[in-house]
Order: structure tokens, then C-alpha cells, then sequence
């Protein structure tokens, strides 16, 4: 039932998106559909759910798969990627949602951002000394940073290959970041 909601919410958006189609694309009845989900946002909130923590897994993953910061930005980076470029659409749910004024939605929106960031967080703060508020606002730039190019990417005619693309944006992130000695260190890693 989750894949076929997420089909009709990535085609038509949640305002156009129906119970009817929902409940038809995944072959069952309506009163079945209500039985698991009693309305259409509950439904949504369960994929909204299902599709952030998968986004916050990535990062948290690409974060934890080398030592080597650089690596670890480009991995990042490529776990934006691969987040928005997946064939169902769902970055769409959690980035372009038509429902981000509804509070529900908006946390969600607004926690994946704040968890993938903190991740980040974690490790330039841990590498760098800098305080947590410091560190904080340079994660948020990369996450942002990050997600925007990706889904800018996505949109374009692709004429630039997605490794292409993650390294030209690791290029430009790193640059950035690297400039940020590592604590107790007067090299960079």
C-alpha cells in the first residue's frame, strides 16, 4: 500500500492525490486502506517517515565509511545523490512536498534537515574544535548545499554525469570546509 501511495502522491501531489487511486493502484478496497490508514495524511506522514529517515541513514552512513574528511564530503555528497536521483520520486514527498504548510509535514521537513545537519555536525565540531553553534551552521550550509545541487541536478537535462557532478560539488565543498584545520592539528586531513 506504501508504494503505491507514494506512486500517486510523487504523480499528482497530495492535494490531487486520492483514496480511490490509492486504494486502486494497490488492489484493495477502500474500506481496507482506512483500515490501515485512517486518512489520506496519516497515510502520507507514513511515507513522509519511512522516506526521511532513509535520507538520514545515507548521510549517517556516508559520514561513518571513512576516516578521510575528504572522502567523507564526497560521500556525503553522493548520498544526496543517489537520495534524490532513487526511481519512486520520494525526495519529492520530503523537498517539493505541496503540503509543507501543514505542521505535520513541515516537522518531518524540518527534522531530516536538522538530523542530517546535527550528523554533520558531529563530525566537523569532533575534527575541528570549533564550538557546536559554529559547527552547527557550517553543517547546515553543507546539508543545504548538498540538497539543493542535487535536486537542481535531478531537474536539469543531466548533461553533466551524477560523478561528474558529486565531485565537482565535493570540489567545492571541501575547498570550503577544508580550510578549517583539524583540532589540536596544524594539518588537514
Amino acid at each position: 500500500m506504501l508504494g503505491a501511495a507514494q506512486e500517486v502522491f510523487v504523480a499528482q501531489g497530495y492535494h490531487a492525490a486520492a483514496m480511490d487511486d490509492i486504494a486502486e493502484r494497490a488492489g484493495v478496497s477502500k474500506p481496507v486502506l482506512y483500515q490501515h490508514f485512517p486518512g489520506k495524511l496519516d497515510l502520507y506522514l507514513a511515507l513522509l517517515d519511512q522516506h526521511c529517515e532513509s535520507l538520514i541513514q545515507s548521510v549517517r552512513h556516508a559520514l561513518a565509511s571513512t576516516t578521510d574528511n575528504k572522502q567523507r564530503v564526497r560521500a556525503t555528497m553522493d548520498a544526496y545523490f543517489a537520495y534524490v536521483e532513487d526511481d519512486g520520486g520520494a525526495f519529492r514527498l520530503v523537498f517539493e512536498s505541496d503540503l509543507t504548510n501543514e505542521p505535520a509535514v513541515r516537522e518531518r521537513v524540518d527534522k531530516v534537515t536538522n538530523d542530517c545537519a546535527e550528523a554533520i555536525c558531529d563530525v566537523i565540531a569532533e575534527d575541528t574544535g570549533l564550538s557546536r553553534a559554529e559547527s552547527m551552521l557550517l553543517a547546515s550550509g553543507l546539508g543545504g548545499l548538498a540538497q539543493v545541487v542535487a535536486r537542481s541536478w535531478l531537474h536539469s537535462d543531466r548533461s553533466v554525469p551524477r560523478d561528474q557532478a558529486v565531485q565537482l560539488l565535493t570540489s567545492l565543498a571541501w575547498r570550503g570546509i577544508a580550510g578549517f584545520p583539524l583540532h589540536g592539528n596544524d594539518q588537514q586531513h
